[in-house]
């Protein structure tokens, strides 16, 4: 971006005299004219004022400019422009979503997976320099986005995601392997695995416990978060009238998300309502925070010499002038 800035910044002080010069250029004009007015001087009232006389003014003006452009000359403008490198010591993160038809229960607003969905976004959003991929599971699981560090693309993923894209039931183990799958590659100093989950283990061919020991040995730490309040909480049940709204209990299995996330180095999180989740991802954030180094560069060119002719070229201007057609009216 650029931006002016002066060499000699002191010089500027010298533009407080411009007040002081005009203030007194129009004291001494006041000065000049009559005072008095005297008996039988009724004609002389008439005499014509011509434009000369008017421009005589524009002298002076001409002078002011030239006196304010010559200033900004010795205080030597320049062009700045700074360059900035950043280098990072990059992450690879892989977000894996429960999509279940439970993740529509209204403990959260306006449910769990679009308070899921919208916390992930911010998620996103703050680490401009790391690469992130999007995997969702319930009855069984698939990418929705490899890593990437178009953000904009994953963000966009993201809102696409909606329960029953896939057959129901929540295969944890599944999910997570598959977000292994993903990262398992990646040469980034830090490979991480964010796993959300309302439920337990019931679908799938791979048991969480089999692919935390999976993403152990490639060097994968998995947060867990179980989300859902304690107690009860409205879940969206089929009725021969529609979809409905009952209080059923919330069953999260703690133990084996705690289970993945120590076998794993990582942790285990609880988010019981919006605020709590925000938390959640505000505290991962802080734990897997990339190594960014910033080296600035700055560029300066000097902008004196346009204001210099503009100066010298009105001072020849005014001399021409007052030496010419405003001769006789100065």
């Amino acid at each position: 971006m650029n931006r002016i800035t002066f060499a000699n910044p002191d010089f500027l002080f010298l533009l407080l005299v411009i007040p002081a010069l005009i203030t007194f250029y129009v004291l001494k004009q006041h000065k000049t004219s009559a005072a008095l007015r005297m008996p039988g001087l009724q004609s002389l009232e008439k005499s014509v004022i011509t434009f000369r006389n008017y421009l005589r003014h524009a002298l002076f003006a001409i002078r002011m400019i030239a006196v304010i452009l010559l200033i900004l000359v010795f205080a030597r403008p320049q062009s700045s422009d700074k360059f900035q490198n950043v280098s990072t010591e990059g992450i690879d993160i892989v977000m894996a979503l429960d999509i279940s038809g439970s993740m529509l229960a209204r403990d959260f607003k306006p449910d769990r997976l679009e308070a899921s969905k919208d916390v992930a976004t911010e998620f996103i959003s703050g680490r401009p320099y790391d690469r992130i991929g999007l995997v969702v599971f319930s009855g069984e699981s698939f990418t929705q986005c490899p890593l990437t560090t178009d953000h904009a693309v994953l963000v966009n993923l993201m809102r696409e995601v909606q329960s029953g894209m896939i057959e129901d039931g929540t295969a944890i183990g599944m999910g997570l392997a598959n977000a292994v799958n993903r990262i398992k590659d990646s040469e980034a100093k830090s490979k991480v695995i964010i796993l959300l989950t309302d439920g337990i283990n019931n679908k799938g061919e791979i048991a969480p416990a089999t692919a935390a020991g999976i993403a152990k040995t490639f060097g994968v730490r998995v947060y867990t978060i179980g989300v859902g309040t304690q107690g009860m909480a409205p879940y969206p049940v089929q009725t021969p009238f529609g979809i409905q709204y009952q209080n059923m209990p919330v069953e999260i299995d703690e133990a084996m998300l705690k289970e993945i996330a120590q076998t794993t180095g990582g942790r285990y999180f609880r988010a019981t309502d919006n605020d709590k989740l925000v938390q959640v991802y505000s505290e991962i954030d802080k734990l897997e925070k990339s190594k960014i180094d910033v080296k600035q560069f700055t560029r300066k060119e000097e902008k004196y010499l346009m204001p210099a002719i503009i100066a010298f070229c009105l001072l020849a201007i005014e001399m021409i002038l007052r030496n010419t057609v405003l001769r006789k009216v100065t």
